[in-house]
């Protein structure tokens, strides 16, 4: 991984070993949805900032990866800045859009984001919905080949 690393204003977490990058304004349930997700079995990346490199052996493969400085590091609103276990270098999968100003589509149609020169699939969820976390490992699954996905942006 000998490529300069991109610094995003985002949070990170491997859900079944896949990175997953969580984007929105400040605010919008970034840190919120990650604990979440953790509290499934996900492992935390990185919270607030996250590094984003080329993988040396697949030009196509980005990687995803906590700042020295925020290694373990999530903060918790309302309860403060928490340790947790955290896992590095983990190949992104995904990019998720929060917003709870701007709700997702009903039926969305396929989506990416280009990031680091790599088409992304990307999907828009509302952070605070009690299914939030049970979206995300779903769309996962379904970028993995273990669902079926019927009328979906994954067409």
């Amino acid at each position: 991984m000998g490529q300069k690393p991109e610094y995003l204003h985002a949070t990170a977490v491997s859900v079944r070993g896949a990175g997953v990058l969580l984007t929105g304004p400040s605010g919008s349930g970034k840190s919120d949805l990650a604990v979440r997700l953790i509290d499934r079995g996900a492992l935390l990346i990185s919270d607030d900032q996250c590094l984003l490199v080329r993988g040396d052996s697949d030009e196509d493969r980005l990687i995803l990866r906590a700042p020295d400085r925020l290694v373990g590091k999530i903060e918790v609103r309302g309860i403060g800045i928490l340790d947790f276990p955290v896992t590095r270098d983990v190949p992104l999968w995904l990019h998720v859009v929060l917003d709870p100003a701007d709700p997702p589509e009903r039926l969305p149609s396929k989506r990416f984001v280009r990031l680091g020169g790599v088409d992304v699939p990307s999907v828009h969820i509302s952070p605070f919905e009690a299914s939030a976390p049970i979206k995300v490992e779903l769309v996962v699954k379904c970028l993995a080949n273990e669902c079926r996905a019927v009328a979906t942006f994954l067409d």
